[in-house]
């Protein structure tokens, strides 16, 4: 790897080609799948310890991989999921200037959807009725809460969305989910520590449109489902973009990417 015909291939193209080959490897991998160490790499490869680092500093950057410096450094190894997907598509809608009334939009369209894929499961009563009412049990609790109260009611969404029999659905919705809950939860902590969080009422009116979504999957119907839920979405976005319809997705903020990267994990 470290000739060619007219010389030395250059050091990055050479950390490319091995990024690339550790890249298909971590995404054809086991969960717990480890990459090798530095020393390894550098013997299986035949290359320079300065590629190997290149290499890993692009699978860090692709979130792929966090390099740990020091004594008891390595590489822990990240299989792509929601999160990082909502994360690199909130870059993307950024830097395209998309706005937060667009993206409320775009959920209105899908997400309701997801509702009535819930609703068409023939396990249904089984699997997503009982959490989805465990979820809404939850949020109760943290009525009053402020941004509590917002983060536990996310939850709600994400189950729903979570459910959908087919992958592609469910890891497009999510990430957009996933991108709006990191928007409503960063305008939650803001209001919440100026004493600005909407009313017990807003949140008790949330409480209702779930459980109401819930019976309407659990009686397996889906366009009742459907409706619902785009109701709901379009009555609690409008408290969001009362103050910032025009504002631009922000998936760079830290308190955007925290709650970007949280979340439950998919469920079929």
């Amino acid at each position: 790897m470290t000739t060619a015909r007219r010389g030395r291939i250059p050091q990055r193209r050479i950390a490319e080609t091995v990024a690339a080959e550790l890249r298909t490897r971590i995404l054809a991998g086991d969960d717990d799948y480890r990459l090798p160490t530095q020393d390894q790499l550098v013997k299986e490869f035949g290359v320079s310890y300065p590629s190997i680092r290149e290499a890993l500093r692009i699978l860090e950057t692709e979130g792929l991989v966090t390099v740990r410096r020091g004594n008891v450094g390595g590489a822990e190894v990240h299989r792509p999921d929601e999160s990082s997907a909502a994360y690199h598509l909130g870059l993307a809608l950024q830097g395209a200037r998309v706005t937060l009334g667009d993206l409320a939009a775009g959920l209105q369209m899908l997400e309701p959807m997801c509702a009535a894929e819930c609703a068409r499961r023939a396990d249904r009563l089984e699997v997503v009725v009982p959490a989805l009412e465990a979820a809404v049990d939850s949020s109760v609790e943290f009525v009053g809460e402020g941004a509590q109260f917002t983060h536990s009611a996310r939850d709600y969404h994400d189950l729903i969305i979570s459910f959908v029999p087919n992958a592609t659905t469910r890891y497009v919705v999510s990430s957009l989910a996933r991108l709006w809950s990191a928007q409503e939860e960063a305008w939650a902590e803001v209001l919440t520590r100026r004493g600005e969080y909407p009313s017990t009422t807003e949140a008790d009116e949330a409480v209702h449109a779930h459980r109401r979504i819930t019976g309407a999957i659990a009686n397996g119907d889906a366009a009742e489902a459907s409706r619902l839920a785009r109701a709901h979405l379009i009555a609690t976005q409008a408290i969001v973009l009362e103050r910032f319809d025009d504002g631009v997705v922000n998936a760079s903020a830290a308190m955007a990417r925290q709650a970007v990267r949280t979340g439950p994990r998919t469920r079929i």
